[in-house]
């Protein structure tokens, strides 16, 4: 009776009738009361979600499995220091840390969300050590700075205790395999159903798989928005093709309008925009074919399986000015999935037998050898190789470095949704939002279930001031999950666009409703109180972000903007610079750092961090506009000149470019030029706000500079 119930339950859970094995699995428990039948239990209320009822029914018990169960819903309930005194040795039970990588990786994350950021790094470490395929352990030391090269995690030594731990698994499998014969009564009651697998105590006690963490776990939210009244861009480059970083494979599938920004002065403005056009076929939808469900039964990946079509989401080569071996590339993968549909596309009576074949191999005959698995363990860790190098170098914003590692991967792994997603992101942060674009729209065409990146896509396409293709993702985002911060987060982006700041804010309030420790999140709540000069409030969602998360530069620099248009330099000047240290590659942040600077009268140490901010990103135009500004508001007109001469040629459409020439050639005593760039200035729709002070400037053409005032545009 205890193995038809125990059999049941792990048949219901395999099955996700969690409520029907919680009900068989009350039964087990009150028949035969074991420990391993309580953990049982405890398993299926945690798959259930409900981490309270597994929290009462553990507490007290001492086991290993018992801990690790018991902390793991700690955590889940946000009790962290009952989590940590579980899985710590303790008087009662003197054993190493419960659940193996898993626990080490648990008690990490106790650790990080407590603060206590060396212990942290210290326990992911050993989950590395234990396990060197706890991926989340590493992705972990990365958001937290301290991870080591990804050669040195996954190299020589994690190929070595990974080899002794396999191959000893591999060796019981095969004596097991050996010894344990069916007879035929054994087979007839296989066929039943209820037989399925044979329930031994303690057989199932690593099967809470650490991928259950993930879903509270946060992403890596280093990414931006820009609101309304003053810039909150957090860019590397602005929008400017990566100087010597390979494009995506992919392309942008429809006509791409005009964007356009306007620069203001350090009290309004987004920041310069530029405007391109591009144009593609858009790509026409393919459904699950045939092929795809045959390749399914046969355990084909699916990348093969819709390899047929897979070719129409790639880079067209006349889409992108790149480097020339785009095309190659492109008709690489169209030959490469022409072959693999081809694969596919076999008969089924060939597919049917085979599967036959598969199923009456002898099941000794079908575990790998030796060095078929010594192999595979080294493939698997070259892989992790170049992710783990890839996303390193993205989370120490090292952006250009991780498009060209990833750039090594092959292309059916390149083309995976974490992948897209990690390239996106990269080219978010150099502020390529167009390729940005490219790489999350195919994302989310081939991966439309997958909510991680999402939230960063619903940026890019607020900075695009896409609004209605904005919306249409809120839509589908939500469609398919409402519980995920990551719709929320869109949806928010969508109101923010529109200017409805107050709508906004809640839906960001909602997406922390769903998870407290969603720092992004918090981020942007900070930046809509920015927005409605609410600048306590902004202070204190950003402050709540760095708890979460203290490597997240968005808030430092969030805080920094705060301070800024409350004219507290000082303090502003100290936010800059903690970002800075964070992501030392963004001309952006040392650009506001030098009007910090300036309006504390340290100008020369104000230009001297404008000419390294455009040492850093030659194109972006932020720091020459206000170096210019500086050197004008210092008397410096026939430099400031030349720095918005030079400027004008790359930004033409900028009215605040040609404002402050018109205001430049007016202490010149160069009337008619000033004129001229005023009514350009004029005709560039700017502002309200900037509209009048413009006017206001023609005006006084004619006063005497002793009588004007010394107004800022």
């Amino acid at each position: 009776m205890e193995n038809l119930l125990a059999n049941c339950v792990e048949r219901n859970l395999s099955q996700f009738m969690f409520t029907n094995a919680i009900f068989f699995c009350e039964r087990l428990l009150a028949e035969f009361p074991t420990e391993v039948n309580l953990q049982l239990l405890a398993r299926c209320y945690l798959s259930n979600s409900q981490a309270y009822s597994a929290y009462y029914i553990l507490k007290g018990s001492k086991t290993p499995q018992s801990r690790y169960l018991f902390a793991f819903s700690c955590f889940k309930l946000d009790l962290l220091g009952e989590a940590e005194a579980a899985l710590l040795p303790g008087e009662d039970y003197v054993e190493e840390v419960p659940g193996g990588a898993a626990g080490h990786y648990l008690l990490g994350l106790v650790y990080r969300y407590a603060g206590r950021k060396n212990s942290s790094i210290e326990q992911f470490r050993m989950a590395l050590s234990v396990d060197p395929f706890c991926w989340e352990a590493y992705r972990e030391l990365c958001s937290l700075g301290a991870a080591e090269e990804a050669s040195t995690v996954f190299g020589n030594v994690a190929l070595q205790r990974l080899q002794e731990t396999c191959v000893t698994q591999s060796k019981n499998f095969s004596e097991g395999a050996n010894t344990d014969r069916l007879t035929d009564s054994d087979k007839a009651s296989k066929d039943t159903g209820l037989w399925r697998t044979e329930h031994v105590p303690g057989e199932n006690q690593q099967d809470l798989k650490i991928r259950q963490l993930g879903a509270d776990i946060p992403p890596d939210t280093d990414r931006q928005l820009s609101t309304n009244g003053w810039d909150l861009n957090t860019p590397s480059p602005v929008i400017s093709q990566v100087l010597d970083a390979p494009p995506p494979l992919l392309h942008k599938n429809r006509f791409r309008p005009a964007v356009e920004g306007s620069l203001m002065s350090v009290h309004g403005g987004r920041g310069i925009k530029f405007s391109e056009e591009m144009s593609a076929e858009a790509p026409e939808g393919s459904g699950r074919r045939r092929s795809a469900r045959i390749a399914a039964r046969k355990k084909i990946p699916m990348s093969q399986s819709f390899g047929k079509d897979s070719h129409r989401l790639q880079l067209s080569p006349s889409e992108s000015n790149c480097v020339p071996s785009l095309s190659s590339m492109i008709e690489k993968c169209r030959i490469q999935s022409s072959k693999e549909a081809t694969t596919s596309g076999q008969s089924i009576s060939d597919i049917g037998s085979s599967v036959d074949d598969e199923e009456n191999k002898n099941p000794s005959e079908s575990s790998p050898d030796r060095s078929t698995l010594i192999s595979g363990i080294s493939e698997v860790l070259s892989l992790l190789k170049i992710l783990g190098d890839g996303h390193r170098h993205l989370l120490m914003y090292n952006c250009q470095e991780a498009l060209l590692v990833f750039q090594k991967l092959s292309l059916k792994q390149y083309n995976t949704q974490w992948v897209l997603s990690q390239v996106g992101k990269a080219y978010f942060e150099l502020q390529d939002y167009f390729n940005a674009d490219s790489v999350f729209t195919l994302a989310h065409q081939k991966y439309s279930y997958a909510l991680e990146g999402m939230d960063t896509y619903s940026t890019v396409l607020y900075h695009l001031k896409e609004e209605m293709r904005l919306g249409y993702l809120a839509q589908e985002l939500i469609s398919v999950d409402r519980q995920s911060p990551e719709s929320w987060c869109a949806v928010g982006n969508c109101y923010s666009l529109r200017k409805d700041h107050d709508s906004a804010l809640k839906m960001f309030q909602r997406a922390i409703q769903l998870n407290e420790r969603f720092t992004y999140a918090h981020t942007l709540c900070g930046h809509e109180f920015a927005a409605l000069e609410e600048y306590e409030d902004a202070e204190r969602c950003y402050r709540r972000a760095l708890s979460i998360d203290t490597r997240h530069y968005n808030a430092w620099y969030g805080l920094g903007m705060t301070y800024l248009h409350q004219e507290k330099f000082e303090f502003a000047q100290h936010q800059f610079q903690l970002a800075l240290k964070i992501n030392p590659r963004s001309s952006v942040i040392m650009c506001y750092n030098g009007i910090a600077l300036h309006e504390s009268k340290r100008n020369d140490e104000a230009l001297k961090m404008m000419e390294k901010a455009k040492l850093t990103d030659a194109k972006n135009p932020l720091p020459k506009y206000y170096k210019a500004n500086i050197l004008a508001s210092l008397g410096d007109y026939h430099n400031a000149q030349k720095e918005l001469e030079e400027l004008k040629e790359c930004a033409p459409q900028e009215s605040s470019v040609h404002a402050l020439l018109g205001k430049i050639y007016n202490q010149l005593e160069l009337y008619d030029k000033a004129v001229l760039h005023f009514g350009i200035a004029l005709d560039l729709n700017p502002s309200p706000s900037d509209a009048v002070k413009i006017k206001t400037y023609m005006g006084r053409l004619i006063v005497p500079n002793e009588l004007e005032t010394d107004e800022n545009l």
